[in-house]
């Protein structure tokens, strides 16, 4: 082992006591306000964790596809747009939304799905927009992180988007797509309308945007080219795009006949262009727009449930289905989906996504099936139907003709038939409630209860010892009904547990009995309300 010289052994003590200098003079200077300091370094610590962040997301996006360009284009494209979006905080929010005229802000949850999902978006659309030199500045807070400014900014959820404009803030009402985000954001910022001049413009446009309105005019003014930037500036999803050039109209919308006016929908899908056909009135363009921007068949996300929920076309086609069955199924179902266009939306949904199609189909009581589900909702009267059938082609475009002729009855959730025999407390289900609750001949006492109601166990076992005492009765019929599994049209209860009873003479008006009174007072509601038809009528419990 070597051993230091004299002049080397000094210079390294000497440097040992500098650093341990240093170190001590640095605990002194942070005593006085440990707090404080504690603030500033996490803050330091911002920038840092924000770019292990984004080299976290870059990796997942190359590992997709190891060694292919476009993994690696798609990681350089977030590592920019990650960059250029700045990260709020207590000290610095205040002035970034004084000094800027038109701020978007993102209020997220790092452990937030939707927050998630949203983030690569909103960065990417941060990244377009300052590529065409909008004056939108995008910015993140962490709420979790920052709850006081969160809360002055009145964010209550995750995510929330919110526009400020010189200072003052407005809820976003857009899509949160990228382009949806781009989209909303130009119009806001005051260009409604884009409007293109050359080829190579175009060209470049339509590289861009999926989903946009084209408006052909041979001058831009006059009442139509007015209402069409009406309707721009109402709508918040879709882009107006303009032009006086046949050629440019040509090549975004190649199905366009030699006119001086003309307005259409151009898609990504397989029906790619539609052709306006109504007055140029703004109301008429937003009508237009408003029943055709879905796809033939949208695939439900996150991202566009609330679109798809708040659309005018209320009666809506599920197809839950695994990815493998739904290939086959997808193709001849467009051409279905194209029959009952702007009167049916058609959804695909993930079978296996637990918070898109699980809510769903617990309302169909189907939530453990692995099997094709067809259903419908009207959401216009809160109603719901499902297709009994294989789910082919042809099922599903008689499935949807019935739905539109008011031939196909409205669904009820049911459990199977129980078997009841001997049984003191008849176990209904939505199949059976005619035929024992409103059908029969005698008076009924329903207990209506749920899995998860804390005090239908408690009343159970007060109407089992009922039960036990007016067993000789033989007008009298006691029953019971899970409301979570089982549904019918002429059972609406929405607190558990209920008790309902049904006189023999008027099913259609069943008494409701309070949960709250005692095992006596409901002996004496029985005692009142049924004559005595059995072998022995007991007067005391």
């Amino acid at each position: 082992m070597p051993t230091l010289k004299p002049t080397s052994e000094f210079v390294h003590i000497t440097l040992i006591l500098l650093l341990l200098l240093t170190y001590f003079l640095s605990i002194n200077a942070s005593t006085p306000n440990n707090e404080e300091t504690a603030i500033e370094q996490e803050d330091d610590l911002e920038g840092i964790e924000e770019l292990i962040a984004v080299d976290e997301q870059e990796e997942q996006l190359q590992q997709r596809e190891p060694g292919s360009s476009s993994s690696t284009d798609e990681a350089k494209v977030l590592t920019k747009a990650q960059r250029i979006v700045p990260q709020l905080n207590n000290d610095n929010t205040m002035k970034i939304l004084n000094e800027n005229k038109f701020v978007l802000v993102l209020g997220y949850a790092p452990w937030c799905p939707r927050s998630a999902e949203l983030m690569p978006q909103f960065a990417e659309a941060a990244n377009l927009l300052r590529d065409l030199g909008s004056p939108l500045l995008m910015a993140k807070l962490d709420c979790e992180r920052y709850p006081k400014m969160a809360s002055a900014l009145e964010i209550k959820g995750y995510p929330t988007l919110l526009l400020f404009i010189n200072g003052t803030s407005q809820p976003y009402t857009g899509g949160f797509t990228t382009e949806d985000i781009v989209t909303w954001a130009r119009k806001k910022t005051g260009e409604p309308v884009v409007r293109l001049s050359s080829v190579s413009e175009a060209e470049e446009f339509v590289k861009k945007h999926t989903l946009f309105a084209m408006g052909l005019f041979e001058k831009f003014e006059g009442p139509e080219h007015e209402e069409f930037v009406k309707a721009a500036i109402y709508d918040n999803e879709i882009q107006f795009v303009e032009t006086n050039s046949m050629e440019i109209a040509q090549l975004l919308f190649p199905d366009i006949k030699p006119t001086n006016l003309f307005l259409g929908l151009v898609k990504s899908e397989p029906e790619r262009y539609i052709i306006f056909d109504g007055s140029f009135e703004m109301d008429s363009i937003l009508q237009f727009l408003e029943y055709n921007k879905f796809p033939l068949v949208t695939t439900l996300t996150e991202l566009n449930s609330m679109k798809v929920y708040s659309s005018p076309i209320k009666l809506q086609v599920y197809v839950f289905a695994d990815n493998g069955d739904f290939k086959d199924l997808s193709e001849p179902l467009q051409e279905v989906a194209r029959k009952f266009k702007s009167k049916i939306i058609f959804l695909y949904v993930d079978i296996k996504d637990e918070n898109l199609a699980k809510p769903f189909l617990t309302l169909l009581g189907l939530e453990e099936s692995e099997k094709t589900v067809v259903a419908a909702f009207d959401n216009k009267v809160s109603t719901k139907y499902l297709l009994e059938s294989e789910p082919t082609p042809s099922k599903i475009q008689e499935f949807c003709s019935g739905l539109l002729e008011g031939t196909v009855s409205p669904y009820f959730k049911s459990q199977p038939i129980p078997d009841n025999t001997d049984a003191s407390i008849q176990v209904v289900v939505g199949k059976t409630f005619d035929s024992l609750i409103l059908s029969s001949l005698k008076n009924i006492l329903l207990e209506v209860h749920t899995p998860w109601c804390i005090n239908c166990d408690t009343i159970s076992k007060l109407v089992e010892k009922l039960a036990k005492h007016f067993k000789g009765l033989e007008n009298l019929i006691f029953a019971k009904i899970d409301a979570s599994a089982n549904e019918h049209p002429k059972l609406q209860v929405t607190d558990y547990p209920t008790l309902l009873f049904y006189p023999a003479a008027d099913k259609g008006n069943p008494i409701k009995l309070s949960a709250k009174s005692s095992l006596k007072d409901w002996a004496a509601f029985i005692k009142k309300n049924v004559k005595a038809g059995g072998n022995d009528n007991k007067d005391e419990l």
